[in-house]
């Protein structure tokens, strides 16, 4: 069974900076990343990292959050730097395994006050 768990979240000022943590387990894992969800909005990517270190971010992400990941560990990592209140949301670790099975965290929570 394959499972997701994110911790690292809180509440932070704007221009602060938050690290998110997510272990999985059950699987090999090809791809994990880092979604995220604000309140009556969709779901929207923030970064990806394939086993072989390649990453992609989206465009509110790049040059201030970087993803990084411990294949050893099944772990993946997201630094936050300079956050902004538009950052404010759910943020869901994902995996894609090596047989192509998806899966999601439970998420965890980023709020930055002004």
């Amino acid at each position: 069974q394959v499972q997701l768990v994110e911790s690292g979240g809180g509440l932070v000022q704007a221009g602060g900076s938050l690290r998110l943590s997510c272990v999985g387990s059950g699987a090999i894992f090809y791809i994990m990343g880092w979604y995220r969800q604000a309140p009556g909005k969709q779901r929207e990517l923030v970064a990806t990292i394939n086993r072989d270190g390649i990453t992609n971010y989206s465009d509110s992400s790049k040059g201030r959050f970087t993803i990084s990941r411990d294949n050893a560990k099944n772990t993946v990592y997201l630094q936050m730097n300079s956050l902004k209140p538009g950052d404010t949301a759910v943020y869901y670790c994902n995996s894609v395994s090596m047989t192509g099975f998806q899966a999601w965290g439970r998420g965890t929570q980023v709020t930055v006050s002004s």
